[in-house]
């Protein structure tokens, strides 16, 4: 198998769960109420699937080796947006959360925020999903050996197996700041 199978599979799952997104902001927004405990759900899966585990792959593993190959401008010019769309991916889920809060405090106007940030994010991933299936991993593997792709495929493996403890590590973290 090569190392850009398990980032594809990871892409159906993130396509599914942002298809359930985004049917509830299309409730949401029908109903003018939103369901804090979904978007707490869309939210999670987004930073510790989506973003720690899937672009962890991509960033820590997969461009960290690909910068080191003499790559085409075509292909740098991918990788630097897809690492810009990271960043924005992040920043976005950070404002979904921040608008989401302010919702639950009473302030009723963050509804339409709440679902423009949903929406954006679920147009997003779908284009930033095609770039990368269609535009970048299948050139990008023909840099590596098999040898390579054998050894980066195995890190993937680790790096998956690390995440289950990272998370709650930090769930634990966190919990006992609130439980002085």
């Amino acid at each position: 198998m090569k190392p850009i199978g398990p980032l594809m599979w990871e892409h159906r799952l993130i396509e599914k769960m942002l298809t359930s997104l985004m049917r509830h902001i299309d409730k949401a927004e029908k109903n003018k109420k939103i369901n804090p405990v979904i978007i707490d759900t869309a939210v999670d899966f987004v930073r510790m699937y989506a973003d720690r585990t899937h672009h962890g792959k991509e960033e820590e593993i997969l461009f960290r080796d690909l910068i080191k190959k003499d790559m085409t401008p075509e292909l740098k010019k991918i990788m630097q947006e897809l690492l810009d769309e990271h960043i924005w991916g992040r920043k976005t889920t950070a404002a979904l959360v921040a608008a989401k809060e302010k919702y639950l405090t009473g302030d009723e106007g963050k509804l339409s925020e709440i679902i423009s940030l949903g929406r954006q994010l679920g147009d997003f991933y779908p284009r930033h999903i095609e770039k990368e299936d269609k535009r970048f991993f299948y050139p990008v593997q023909e840099y590596f050996s098999k040898d390579e792709q054998e050894k980066m495929l195995a890190e993937f493996w680790e790096f998956d197996r690390k995440m289950i403890h990272e998370k709650y590590n930090k769930v634990v973290e966190e919990y006992s700041l609130l439980t002085p």
